[in-house]
C-alpha cells in the first residue's frame, strides 16, 4: 500500500513528542500502519527531539526534572510505537480482509465482522469507541456513491480511510490515506460508487455545518 496523503508535519512533531490528543493519536498510528513515508518522518522527529533535549544545559536544581521529563517523553513515544511495532511484526495491516487495524483494537475490536454499526442517516452508521478521553473517536460506514454534508471544523479532524474510497475538493483519498484537516477546511465528501467508505475519524472540537437542517440533527448526531 501506498497512501497518496498524509499526516501534517505539525501533528508529525506533536505524534513524536507525545503531544497528540489521544482520540487523534490514536488515528495518527492506524495511519503509519501503513505508511513508510510518515513512519520515516516521525523517526526523525524523534531523533531531532532528543537532540534538542541533550543540548539542554539545565543548573544543578533542574537536572533532576529534565532527566524525569525526558524519560517521561521516551515512555510515551515508547508507549505510542508500540501497536504500529507490533503490526509491522506480523505483517501489513489491510492484507487480511476480517482485521482491524492494531491501533484501534482497544476501542472497536480486532474483526470487521465483529462490529456492531448503529444507524445515523440513511446510508451511514457509525460506532463511537468507549474508552477515550475528552474528544471523539469514531468509526463510519458511508454507503457507494452518497454525499456527506458540507462541514467546516472547529478544531482538528484526523480521518483514515480502511476501505472504499471519499473524494472532495482536497482530492480522492482510499485506503491507507489520511486526511488532515484544521479549522481551516470545509468540505463535502463523496463516497465512490462500487463500495461502503469504512473510515475511522478523531474530531477534538464539534463541527461546523453551513446547512440549516444539518445544525438542527447535529445534537442528534453528537458530532
Amino acid at each position: 500500500m501506498n497512501p497518496h496523503h498524509h499526516l501534517d508535519p505539525s501533528t508529525v512533531v506533536s505524534y513524536a513528542a507525545g503531544a497528540l490528543a489521544l482520540e487523534v493519536a490514536i488515528v495518527a498510528a492506524t495511519h503509519l500502519e501503513t505508511c513508510a513515508h510518515c513512519r520515516g518522518r516521525v523517526g526523525e522527529a524523534e531523533r531531532i527531539g532528543g537532540q534538542l533535549v541533550e543540548q539542554q544545559q539545565p543548573s544543578a536544581a533542574d537536572a533532576d526534572r529534565l532527566a524525569d521529563l525526558r524519560a517521561s517523553i521516551l515512555h510515551r513515544l515508547d508507549e505510542a510505537a508500540a501497536p504500529v511495532a507490533a503490526a509491522m511484526a506480523r505483517g501489513a495491516p489491510y492484507e487480511d480482509d476480517d482485521r482491524l487495524p492494531t491501533p484501534l483494537h482497544p476501542y472497536f475490536g480486532t474483526s470487521y465482522r465483529s462490529l456492531k454499526w448503529r444507524w445515523m442517516a440513511p446510508g451511514v452508521h457509525c460506532i463511537r469507541a468507549s474508552g477515550t478521553r475528552t474528544g471523539t473517536l469514531l468509526m463510519l460506514k458511508i454507503g457507494a456513491g452518497r454525499s456527506m454534508p458540507v462541514h467546516g471544523h472547529g478544531g482538528t479532524e484526523l480521518t483514515q480511510i480502511l476501505r472504499g474510497a471519499y473524494h472532495d475538493a482536497l482530492g480522492h483519498f482510499a485506503p491507507g490515506d489520511v486526511a488532515d484537516l484544521d479549522s481551516d477546511v470545509e468540505h463535502q465528501p463523496v463516497t465512490v460508487p462500487g463500495a461502503a467508505c469504512i473510515c475511522v475519524s478523531a474530531l477534538d472540537a464539534p463541527l461546523r455545518f453551513p446547512g440549516w437542517l444539518a445544525r438542527k440533527l447535529q445534537p442528534l448526531f453528537k458530532l
